[in-house]
Formats: C-alpha cells, sequence, structure tokens
C-alpha cells in the first residue's frame, strides 16, 4: 500500500517511495527536522525524487548537510 503523503504520520524512519510527494506534511516535517529556514528548491526536490532508497530521515539530513550544518537535527537540538 501506498504511503499517504498529504495525510500519513511522517516520521526519521518513513521510506521515500516512487509515489513521494512534497506536499504540505513533507514541508511541516522538515520544518520540524530542519528548522524554520527550511524550503524546497528544484536540486533538493529532484535528489530526494531520484529513485535511490532512503527515508525521510536522510532527506532531513541532506538538506542539513548542503547547508553545511550539523545533521544532528533541528529537533535533536530542540527538543
Amino acid at each position: 500500500m501506498d504511503f499517504n503523503w498529504h495525510g500519513g504520520v511522517i516520521t526519521r524512519k518513513t521510506s521515500v517511495d516512487a509515489h513521494y510527494k512534497n506536499t504540505q506534511n513533507v514541508r511541516r516535517f522538515l520544518l520540524a527536522q530542519c528548522g524554520p529556514q527550511f524550503k524546497f528548491d528544484r536540486d533538493f526536490m529532484a535528489w530526494t525524487r531520484d529513485g535511490a532508497a532512503k527515508t525521510m530521515g536522510d532527506v532531513a539530513d541532506e538538506w542539513m548537510r548542503r547547508r553545511g550544518m550539523s545533521t544532528h537535527g533541528y529537533a535533536e537540538r530542540n527538543a
């Protein structure tokens, strides 16, 4: 069964599947993980959808890595 990217509960362990969509639900998750400076950009969206196996934790960590930030996650640092 496909994951509901619009309303499903996204965790760091949620697998990015072939039906992944950049929804408001995904944006809320990444804002929580990466902080208020998070925003989508074309290169990052292309990387997310490139077909390689990854989780939403990997996606959050990659966004942080691309900005030279700690990959321990905003959520962990601000818990």
